[in-house]
């Protein structure tokens, strides 16, 4: 398809990538969270305070890479502690945007479908909304696509530059996140095969494999300090590969009609737009069309690598695994608009693309309403004081959401002096932030099974009852208490915590639950 005659900014790669990184990047700041959220984000924010490069759960879970950047972000004197963490993942969902935007200019030559495809992903729910808070996934998204945009152009130019630093993206992707090992395993077998055919000698392969280890060197750091301090190598690499406790659920083959269904509907809700179709598009012309053949069997597989292990991994926030086939999937929509762009060659089919490339945004306001009418479940599942479920899970926006800190202020406020509170690690952060950062309540002990505030006491079967009766001892809630404490304790509500307190009609049960 012929562009139209006028100059447009899009059609210079260097100034479309400029224009897109300027639009995402404001949508997303526009969209951050202003401070602390709950569960992982919380944790991060809070290593970040700490330094901590390595965190507790095992070393497939350090992303030490993010945490190199975040730590250099907390020094930067915009707005609290949290919020310049939130800000780590705007940037970097919008140099992703940018990247795809400029990956599909230079693969497909044309500005309209690159511009298709990176609004498709800047507005899918998923990538929006890790794009909103603190993560680590919108790094590893700007890493994949770096990848494919260098390897593109080794493969158009030839020239070894470019497969350098493909080996040092991957380096520095692993060092990131584990997801980089599908690529690794790509690129892997695209050099080995150029090495058969002589395209590249044995040298150049040596300098592709040190810029790799160069670029990793933060994971590998991590690694051999803790073979040098456990001196066990197959826990080490299990760690490495797995993390602490997740061997089961990464390599599981469990799967359920109830699973299979909240996927697909995982991918309809990023994609709630007739565009979905230019999918399928897409993927026809990347098997009949593309001419770089290694590109293209390179991008398939990878996005039937990472939507496999999307689809049957079985932890409870598994829609994020799905984000790196959502980029590709992007990429592939891009494809697919092309085909139509050049089949209906006319204005009014690429302004029909443009509005349906944009009918997310005003879903993502709708979509709640209809949930809580079509599912009730969600409303049951981690339910958290000032947290509406619905708006919070499928809305990918977070700009005002101050729920975690409210919930945070206020409980420090009404316990009482030395107090002990008892929660989940993903709720202890928040709470640990607001102590720690802030400055709130340094008398109150959070006890968890992660991380604790300094001298907490060790809560067991065996110290309970001296907690209890000796300090003013706090839950959540009650639900998501020991056994030891739901069996033998009563809870009184205190909005938005509950007191425990002894249970007059019964003596303690013996019970084997620890927690400390």
């Amino acid at each position: 398809m012929s562009e139209s005659n006028k100059p447009r900014l899009i059609d210079n790669p260097l100034t479309g990538y400029v224009t897109a990184l300027i639009l995402a990047g404001t949508l997303y700041v526009v969209s951050c969270a202003p401070g602390i959220l709950w569960q992982d984000s919380s944790l991060f924010v809070y290593r970040t305070w700490h330094n901590d490069i390595q965190g507790n759960i095992g070393l497939a879970l350090s992303h030490p890479l993010y945490f190199m950047i975040t730590i250099v972000a907390k020094y930067i004197p915009l707005g609290e502690l949290a919020y310049r963490v939130n800000l780590v993942s705007a940037l970097f969902g919008a140099i992703a945007v940018a990247n795809l935007f400029l990956f599909l200019r230079l693969w497909i030559g044309r500005a309209r479908p690159a511009v298709i495809g990176a609004i498709t992903l800047a507005v899918s729910w998923n990538f929006w909304q890790h794009s909103a808070m603190a993560e680590v996934y919108t790094l590893y998204m700007a890493q994949m696509l770096g990848e494919l945009i260098v390897l593109l152009l080794y493969i158009r130019t030839k020239r070894m530059r470019y497969l350098y630093l493909l080996g040092l993206f991957n380096g520095l992707a692993i060092a990131n996140h584990m997801w980089a090992v599908f690529g690794f395993v790509c690129y892997a077998v695209f050099l080995v095969i150029l090495r058969v055919r002589k395209e590249i000698g044995t040298k150049n392969l040596v300098f592709v494999i040190i810029f790799w280890v160069i670029g990793a060197l933060p994971y590998e750091y991590l690694i051999v300090k803790q073979l040098i301090l456990s001196g066990d190598l197959g826990a080490t690499l299990a760690s490495a590969a797995f993390g602490d406790t997740w061997q089961g659920d990464v390599t599981s083959t469990y799967m359920s009609m109830k699973i299979v269904l909240e996927n697909f509907i995982f991918v309809c809700l990023n994609f709630p737009t007739p565009n979905l179709l230019l999918l399928f598009v897409g993927l026809w012309a990347l098997c009949k069309k593309v001419p770089e053949r290694s590109l293209a069997n390179i991008t398939l597989v990878l996005a039937i690598m990472y939507f496999v292990f999307a689809f049957r991994y079985t932890v409870a926030d598994r829609f994020a695994f799905f984000l790196p086939f959502y980029c590709l999937a992007a990429a592939f929509i891009g494809l697919g608009a092309d085909v139509v762009l050049t089949r209906f060659n006319s204005k009014s089919t690429a302004t029909l693309l443009l509005l349906f490339a944009l009918l997310p945004i005003p879903m993502y306001f709708i979509i709640p309403d209809l949930a809580r009418k079509a599912y009730k479940p969600l409303a049951q599942k981690r339910q958290r004081p000032y947290r509406d479920e619905y708006d919070y899970f499928l809305k990918p926006w977070k700009t005002g959401d101050n729920g975690a800190q409210r919930f945070a202020d206020e409980t420090m406020e009404l316990m009482d002096k030395n107090a002990i509170l008892y929660l989940l690690p993903i709720d202890s952060h928040t709470l640990l932030y607001t102590q720690e950062v802030k400055g709130r309540r340094p008398d109150v002990k959070i006890v968890s099974l992660c991380d604790t505030s300094v001298n907490a006491p060790v809560l067991n079967k065996d110290t309970v009852a001296d907690l209890v009766d000796n300090w003013p001892f706090y839950v959540l809630s009650p639900e998501n208490c020991p056994d030891f404490l739901i069996n033998n304790y009563d809870f009184v509500e205190i909005w938005p915590i509950y007191r425990v307190i002894k249970r007059k009609d019964n003596a303690l049960k013996p019970l084997d639950d620890n927690i400390g």
